[in-house]
């Protein structure tokens, strides 16, 4: 029997030609009882609409005969979303449900671009749905009446949760949803939307909290992925690193014709940038058909792209993971993924773009950069197969988050402290959260902790006459508005031309390794740089043409590590006879060629190589874990074989092994003996191998600011990045002299050791490796496998006058030559 609460729904469908899903129906039904959840849904199959109506549905039941008058009902739903991008998409689809129903509903977008009368006239009359990030909700929270604005709200609903669950914004969401719960009539629910992760109950015990049972709706929507690998003409037996890519454009440009709107991601800002620039050369009549979007572009050149896509106005559009999320470009039918996307969620979100409907196939094509990159594509179809993601883990007690939640309420109505530290034990993230950490807390903002009381900046908080605690301060607490909901990046220089046209974001060390008058490319144009002046880098157009292109340090993606074991799988049935894939049969070359002069390691096997050149003596070791943790465990094994050989090595790594080189000769068999993997004393030996007090001093900067410790300036006039890092440096120094137990001194500590080098994950590695059988082989010159690690080493070093394809040329003609 049909449930009545749906027919309004179910009539909206109709008039569309469409038929619900029924895990839409489920999640109706769900809301309609009362209950909160998680719907783990793929990009294009209706998720919105599944959270949407019942909100609507919700409203109709509850005011049979009113429904379609117009009256001030306040917020009847908020829904938060990670990317502004995001919104306006959302919002249209929203209001346009409402005006075909007749529901006099306005469907309204708040967040950092939102103008101050926008926000006037919202706050006057607020949207019955708004649209917000999890930053602008922390902004509500600080309001003086937010319980009265509260009040009305039915549900929250998250989108994109996978994408905030594993950091620091995904906390601030869940101290709001259990903030908004607490203060919220009984009826209040929470919903997220995400796309498959590994740990999906664990994602929704982030959302849900202490209190609240996990309850999952899966939808069981056939979303076909079609994976087309483009190959070479010519396999590399001795590939390396990103020169591929761009040899292919012969065989990219067809793809791009064949489709009617594409999408082509690239996995950093700077091969962006490059590919638009050689695609403008190869096809200079497509101007005006292409552009390119990247978080670092001015945002009205953004919203432009966005806007086109939707028109249809635009054949191509090169992108980076700004364009990942769940933005419903209809006009898109094939997408290109250039290079390994280092991870098996972040494909299937980019496929997704394509064909992006309930129903329709997603086509990708992945145009590899070097010819081992075909493993990762047939790595990347077996996980889709099987249906296997990574997981994403909730950070566990950032105080910085905390901190800086206790002030954005003392900012607002004010707060009692047990009331908000039980709202916080009820987080994920807080869960094991003692009463002494919250008085500590409490301690800092009010008194400045053991050694900032006499500083009347860091005495934030005070104690009023109803118990409450608030900041009476109007300069503090307009300074804490202004930075509130910061989660730190790497400082950014604006780049303007010198009439004052802004084009968007560099990172500051870029432009502080150029000279004024050297030329560099961005945002599809060649640009000469003119003066650095405040947080600007200054530029004008320039006409000559530069190869130069701005580069961002987050370029180097890790491997993920469930493609690092699918791609072990896979040499495992190599080495047994068995290839599964028509990526591996066009890779067989290379892989034989690896087994002819040494091994292909697989899940038993550890491999190392020592081969000796003209460099000097080389080590390479291949644990496949992922570029990350070889950066660690390269450290680590050369400070182990340090401390019983006096030696020094140069380290290079890629996803799939490290290499040291040195100028003396170094035994492997000898090295073994000193127990280079052992697990004992492992903490103690990272300590002494990499520069653990910088590490934290460079994580304080980032917590310093989060919890309102470093002001990071008023708009127009930010501080400079010097300023700051020599105010956080200070604190820190501070800290460790006479405040050694300040628990943010202990957060850096830990993230540095956890976030940056992933340590539980470290020690996983380092287990798996001295649990294999370890092989020692002596090759009699650079193997398939070691070969990309020795050019990244090269790239990365200052090699005279030659370029690094010269160098590799002649590297290759010695090797054939002999």
């Amino acid at each position: 029997m049909e449930d009545h609460r749906l027919a309004v729904g179910l009539e909206y469908f109709r008039k569309k030609g469409w038929s619900p899903f029924p895990f839409q129906l489920e999640t109706w039904r769900d809301f309609l009882d009362g209950k909160s959840g998680i719907l783990n849904a793929p990009t294009g199959s209706g998720k919105t609409f599944a959270l949407w109506f019942p909100a609507i549905l919700e409203f109709i039941q509850a005011h049979p005969d009113s429904w379609q008058r117009t009256k001030n009902n306040g917020i009847q739903l908020i829904w938060v979303t990670p990317l502004r991008a995001l919104a306006q998409d959302i919002q249209k689809a929203m209001q346009e449900v409402c005006d075909h129903i007749g529901l006099p509903w306005q469907v309204a977008v708040r967040n950092g671009d939102t103008d101050a009368k926008t926000r006037a006239a919202m706050n006057r009359r607020p949207p019955e749905c708004l649209i917000t990030t999890p930053e602008t909700l922390h902004m509500l929270l600080s309001q003086k009446d937010h319980q009265q604005l509260f009040q009305s709200v039915k549900a929250v609903v998250v989108d994109e949760w996978h994408e905030l669950v594993g950091n620091k914004r995904g906390v601030q969401m869940q101290l709001a949803l259990e903030y908004i719960q607490a203060i919220c009539p009984a009826t209040f629910r929470r919903w997220a939307i995400s796309a498959t992760i590994g740990n999906l109950e664990e994602a929704a015990k982030a959302l849900l909290g202490e209190s609240l049972p996990v309850h999952l709706i899966k939808a069981k929507v056939e979303k076909e992925i079609i994976l087309h690998s483009v190959f070479p003409d010519e396999i590399e037996k001795y590939p390396w690193s990103g020169h591929l890519g761009i040899r292919m454009m012969d065989k990219v440009i067809p793809v791009i014709e064949a489709g009617r709107t594409v999408l082509m991601f690239t996995n950093t800002r700077s091969q962006t940038e490059i590919w638009y620039q050689k695609i403008l050369n190869e096809r200079p009549d497509w101007a005006g058909w292409i552009a390119m979007h990247h978080g670092s572009l001015d945002n009205s050149v953004r919203a432009w792209v966005e806007n086109s896509l939707h028109e249809g106005k635009l054949k191509l559009v090169v992108c980076t993971s700004s364009l990942d999320l769940g933005v419903d470009f209809r006009p898109v039918d094939r997408v290109i993924q250039v290079g390994s996307p280092k991870g098996v969620s972040r494909f299937i979100q980019r496929a997704g773009r394509a064909g992006h409907q309930p129903g329709l196939p997603s086509e990708i094509f992945f145009v590899p950069t070097n010819s081992l990159e075909l493993i990762e594509a047939a790595a990347l179809r077996d996980a889709i197969d099987k249906e296997e993601t990574e997981s994403q883990f909730p950070p566990q007690l950032p105080y910085d988050v905390l901190i800086q939640f206790l002030v954005t309420l003392a900012v607002g109505s004010g707060f009692d402290p047990k009331f908000v530290f039980q709202v916080a034990k009820r987080t994920l993230s807080f869960r094991t959260l003692t009463s002494e950490e919250m008085d500590w807390m409490m301690d800092f903002i009010t008194k400045g902790g053991n050694s900032l009381g006499s500083y009347e900046d860091f005495l934030k908080v005070v104690s009023d006459e109803d118990g409450l605690f608030r900041v009476k301060n109007k300069r503090i607490a307009m300074k804490h508005r202004l930075s509130m909901g910061t989660i730190v990046s790497d400082p950014m220089l604006k780049v303007r031309l010198k009439n004052g046209t802004y084009l968007g974001t560099v990172e500051e060390y870029f432009i502080a390794k150029m000279k004024i008058g050297d030329r560099f490319f961005f945002a599809g144009r060649s640009l000469e740089l003119v003066q650095i002046k405040d947080m600007s880098a200054i530029v004008r157009l320039s006409e000559k043409k530069t190869n130069n292109v701005v580069s961002w340090s987050g370029a180097r993606m890790s491997l993920s590590s469930k493609l690092a074991d699918k791609i072990r799988e896979i040499f495992q049935d190599f080495n047994s006879g068995i290839v599964n894939s028509e990526e591996v049969r066009r890779v067989l070359p290379v892989l034989d060629l690896q087994k002819r002069l040494s091994l292909v390691p697989d899940r038993n096997t550890f491999l190392i190589e020592a081969h000796q050149s003209e460099e000097g003596f080389h080590l390479f070791f291949y644990p496949f874990e992922g570029r990350m943790i070889h950066e660690l465990m390269s450290a680590l094994i050369a400070y182990r074989i340090s401390q019983s050989i006096p030696v020094s090595f140069n380290m290079a790594m890629n996803d799939y092994g490290f290499e040291l080189l040195s100028d003396v000769y170094v035994a492997p068999e000898e090295v073994m003996e000193v127990d280079i993997f052992s697990l004992k004393n492992i903490e103690r030996d990272i300590l002494h191998c990499v520069n653990a007090s910088e590490m934290s001093r460079r994580k304080f900067r980032e917590i310093a600011s989060i919890a309102g410790l470093v002001f990071q300036g008023y708009p127009g006039k930010p501080t400079t990045f010097k300023h700051i890092q020599a105010n956080s440096s200070l604190l820190f120094q501070v800290f460790e002299q006479y405040d050694p137990d300040n628990l943010l001194l202990k957060q850096a500590r830990e993230e540095s050791l956890n976030q940056q080098m992933e340590q539980e994950k470290f020690i996983r590695a380092m287990k798996k490796v001295s649990e294999s059988k370890i092989v020692i082989l002596h090759p009699v010159q650079f193997t398939p496998f070691s070969f990309p690690l020795m050019v990244d080493r090269l790239s990365r070093s200052n090699i005279s006058s030659e370029t690094v394809e010269d160098k590799v040329v002649k590297i290759l003609a010695q090797m054939t030559a002999d």
